[in-house]
């Protein structure tokens, strides 16, 4: 996956192959496939300057190792078990 930013102070709606659409905020990023980097109207938006190529990195760009349970066992959450009752009693 490929990272975009929108650097205007505008919202944009950035267009994408096969009619899709992309909508980015004054300073929001968003990503896009690698393929769609090559689409012609979004290679304009990206020499106009109103948006910037942030990263080229994988989809689990800051969530290596380390980030979730200090534990590091997989089963160190149990979700709990719901009991509901029924009835007058």
């Amino acid at each position: 996956m490929k990272t975009i930013k929108n650097t205007t102070k505008k919202p944009l709606s950035v267009p994408l192959p096969r009619g899709k659409r992309l909508f980015l905020g004054p300073g929001k990023s968003g990503q896009i496939a690698p393929k769609a980097a090559d689409h012609p109207p979004l290679v304009a938006l990206l020499e106009s300057g109103d948006l910037e190529l942030v990263s080229e990195g994988g989809s689990f760009a800051g969530r290596g190792k380390g980030s979730g349970s200090s534990s590091g066992s997989p089963q160190s959450h149990t979700p709990g078990k719901t009991v509901f009752r029924s009835g007058d009693g």
